[in-house]
Order: C-alpha cells, then sequence, then structure tokens
C-alpha cells in the first residue's frame, strides 16, 4: 500500500472512531436520520429508576400440587415473553396461592406490558369447511371447521415477510406438526380446482389469518400473514415462541414502584467507570507510548460499541451491569498487553519495527484466540444454564469478547500499520524501547 494511501486510511478511521464516540456521548443527527445518545436511549434497571409492578391473578378450578405445577410453568412461559435473550432482568415470582407478580424495569406504559406479557397465546391450525367460509376478526364459533395443530406442535416462530412482501410470521413445526400440516394442505387443496381450500389460524379462538392453499405442504413452515406492522408480528412471534399459558391469567393490580438505590448510584457508578477508564489509559500510554495511545483510542471505540450493542437490543442497565462493561475495560486492553509485548521482543531480536509490528500481531494471535475462545465457552455454559440475570451477563460478556477482538486485533492493527507512513511512527523509542 503507498503511502499516501495508508494515510488516507489512517486520517479515515479516526474519523469514523470520532464520529462514533460522539454519536454515543451526544448523539448524532444527520436531515432525517436521528441517532439518540447513549444516556437518552438506554434503559435503566428497577434498582436505578424502578418501573412497574403488575400481579396476575390465576382463573382455573385447580387446586394444591395441580395449581403449584400450572402457577410454576406460567412463570417459565412469562420470563421467557419478558425476557428472551436474558437482558430486561424481570423479577418475576409466586404471590401467595394463585397470583404471579412481575416487577418491570424502565417501564412506564403499563398497558402496553399487559398487553405484550398477558396474552394465553393459544395458536390453533384449523382445515375450513368447503361449505363455509373464514376471514381475519372471526370468532372460531362463526365458521364450520376441523382442528389440524396447535402451538405445541410449532418449534419455532419468527419475523418474516410474506409474498407481496409484508412483514409476517414465520413458523416452524416439529416432525409431528410436519406430519399433521401436510396431511391437512393433502385435503385443502382438493377442496377448489382453482383455489384450493382455506387453513385458519386462530390466536385466542379468533382468526388473525386465512389463506387459501393449492398445494400440499411437506417442508413444515409456514407463513402468518395479514394487516401485521413489523411490531405486530414480532410481538406475535415472541408469543408463540414464549409458549402458551396453562392457566388464564387476569391483571388484578398494577403499580409504580420506585428505584431501590436511584440515581446517585448510577452517577457514583459512571464515575467509578470513568476513573477506572482514566487509569487504565494512563497506565497504557506510560508504558508502552505511541502504542498505548493507539490502544486508548481503541478502547474508547470499544466501549462506544458495546454501549450501542447493549442499546440495540434494549438491553436494562443495572449497577451489576455497570461493573461488568467497567471489568470488561480491562479485558479488552489485555489482547493489547499481549500484542504490544510480542512487537517489543521482535524489535530486541534485530528486526524492523515495521516487521516486528507484523510479526507481534501474528505471533499473538493464537493466544489471544484460545484466551478468548476459552472464555466465550464459559459465558455460553452461563447463558445455557443461568437465567435472568446470569443469563444477561453472560450475553454481555459474549458481546464484550467480540467487540474487544475487532478493536485489538483489527482497528489497533490498521492504525499502527498505517501510521508507519509517518516519520514520527518509526522512531522505536515512542513504542516503549
Amino acid at each position: 500500500m503507498k503511502p499516501s494511501t495508508q494515510k488516507v486510511a489512517f486520517f479515515t478511521i479516526l474519523l469514523l472512531i470520532a464520529i462514533t464516540i460522539f454519536s454515543a456521548v451526544n448523539g448524532l443527527k444527520l436531515g432525517p436520520l436521528e441517532l439518540k445518545s447513549v444516556q437518552d436511549s438506554i434503559k435503566l434497571g428497577l434498582d436505578i429508576e424502578g418501573g412497574v409492578a403488575i400481579v396476575y391473578e390465576a382463573k382455573t378450578d385447580l387446586t394444591g400440587n395441580e395449581l403449584t405445577a400450572a402457577i410454576d410453568q406460567s412463570i417459565g412461559i412469562l420470563s421467557k415473553r419478558v425476557d428472551s435473550i436474558g437482558l430486561t432482568e424481570p423479577k418475576i415470582s409466586r404471590q401467595g396461592e394463585d397470583q404471579i407478580r412481575i416487577e418491570l424495569p424502565g417501564v412506564t406504559d403499563a398497558t402496553a406490558a399487559i398487553e405484550s406479557i398477558g396474552k394465553t397465546a393459544k395458536l390453533e391450525f384449523v382445515l375450513v369447511d368447503k361449505a363455509s367460509f373464514a376471514q381475519e376478526g372471526m370468532k372460531d364459533v362463526d365458521f364450520v371447521h376441523t382442528p389440524i395443530l396447535g402451538g405445541a406442535q410449532v418449534k419455532d416462530s419468527m419475523v418474516s415477510m410474506d409474498e407481496y412482501n409484508n412483514p409476517a410470521v414465520g413458523l416452524v413445526f416439529d416432525s409431528e406438526g410436519t406430519k399433521l400440516f401436510r396431511e391437512a394442505t393433502a385435503v385443502a387443496k382438493d377442496f377448489d380446482p382453482v383455489n384450493g381450500g382455506q387453513i385458519a389460524i386462530l390466536l385466542d379462538n379468533e382468526v388473525i389469518s386465512a389463506p387459501y392453499t393449492r398445494v400440499e405442504i411437506i417442508d413444515g413452515n409456514a407463513i402468518i400473514s395479514g394487516n401485521f406492522t413489523f411490531e405486530d408480528a414480532s410481538m406475535l412471534a415472541s408469543l408463540i415462541r414464549g409458549g402458551a399459558l396453562p392457566i388464564e391469567l387476569e391483571e388484578v393490580r398494577t403499580s409504580i414502584i420506585g428505584a431501590t438505590l436511584g440515581i446517585g448510584a448510577l452517577n457514583s457508578g459512571v464515575t467509578a467507570a470513568a476513573i477506572g477508564f482514566s487509569i487504565v489509559v494512563l497506565f497504557m500510554i506510560g508504558y508502552y507510548r505511541y502504542p498505548g495511545i493507539v490502544a486508548s483510542i481503541a478502547l474508547a471505540l470499544y466501549a462506544s460499541l458495546v454501549l450501542f450493542i447493549l442499546v440495540g437490543l434494549k438491553a436494562t442497565l443495572t449497577l451489576p451491569g455497570i461493573a461488568g462493561i467497567v471489568l470488561s475495560v480491562g479485558m479488552a486492553v489485555d489482547a493489547n498487553v499481549i500484542i504490544f509485548e510480542r512487537i517489543k521482543e521482535e524489535v530486541k531480536n534485530g528486526k524492523s519495527l515495521r516487521a516486528a509490528i507484523n510479526s507481534g500481531f501474528h505471533r499473538a494471535m493464537h493466544t489471544i484466540v484460545d484466551s478468548n475462545v476459552t472464555t466465550f465457552i464459559a459465558a455460553i455454559i452461563l447463558y445455557y444454564f443461568g437465567s435472568g440475570p446470569v443469563q444477561g451477563f453472560a450475553v454481555t460478556l459474549m458481546i464484550g469478547i467480540a467487540t474487544s477482538m475487532f478493536t485489538a486485533i483489527v482497528v489497533t492493527r490498521i492504525l499502527i500499520r498505517s501510521s508507519l507512513s509517518f516519520k514520527f511512527a518509526n522512531n522505536v523509542k515512542l513504542y516503549g524501547l
């Protein structure tokens, strides 16, 4: 690469990093595109901001052990609906004999919360009689039909697009559901030589889609289409994926709960994070000099990217989460320390600075990958066996590992190598030697 090209690459990367960091701190607005700052976008946990508490009561004739089992199963399903990847950190617990209490951090609209978690989500596929007709909004009693399968035979659900490129919900059946659906579509296609027959899809006994099928569907996949927005399709997919509640729950009380620690604790946590970050930066610059400056720039990019990813995942920030971010800052420079030490060794062995940098990054790669892979495996195990805050910590750890690998190996390497086109960067004394 020519020196002039390297200089352009160096300043381009610095500009992109500066924009990313500025956007994280202050937000960014470019015409109709507006990106809010992390401070304004991220949701705060119960310990910092408080939230909403909703109490549900079971409407069932079950008693004793049967009621206990149904309540426990409902708590598990509600946990999946509220916190499908472990980043919202709600508190869901049994209250009394037949009630469930849900505390949602950072939520101000209780009605929307109830709408998203309180549905029974009873999903059914039915074959509409060829002498009858079904359409969206109808109840199951408004037309003649034969049951095909239910939500228990749905293995997965996700947001998809229908044939007209509108938001829809994609379904994947298990082996039993695939067999039942294939048999039903084989019957339906013979109802009418032109249109085939109707397969109505019911959610809580109401038709949400009633497509016609003219072919036998054998691959175990189906699309629920309708007048969905992306948000509607996402919510429906989440409800189906979370599972149907075994009992009917009725919301009996909603209240606002205050923060257990408050904004003062958040400010203290942010101050601690800033102090920790500053000490790491001072150490890196004091010990490694110019590479330390580059690593500090990459470290600021790392922190910004992690926060943006957490915002994108709609994660809830709690004080333990802040502690995890502060801890990950130290972990993020670990790869840089290994690389810079390798570079110093290569220079002492008589290699030119450029050759030492190339060799240093190459030799350090195996060590960095090995250490990060083992930590990543530990995070996967935590996520698999944990729940709630433990899963949240595991996801945050995995995000931190992936992001630190990118900033340490890719960004730092590009900046250091491209800066060699400048005379000052070729002075070995600037590398802590």
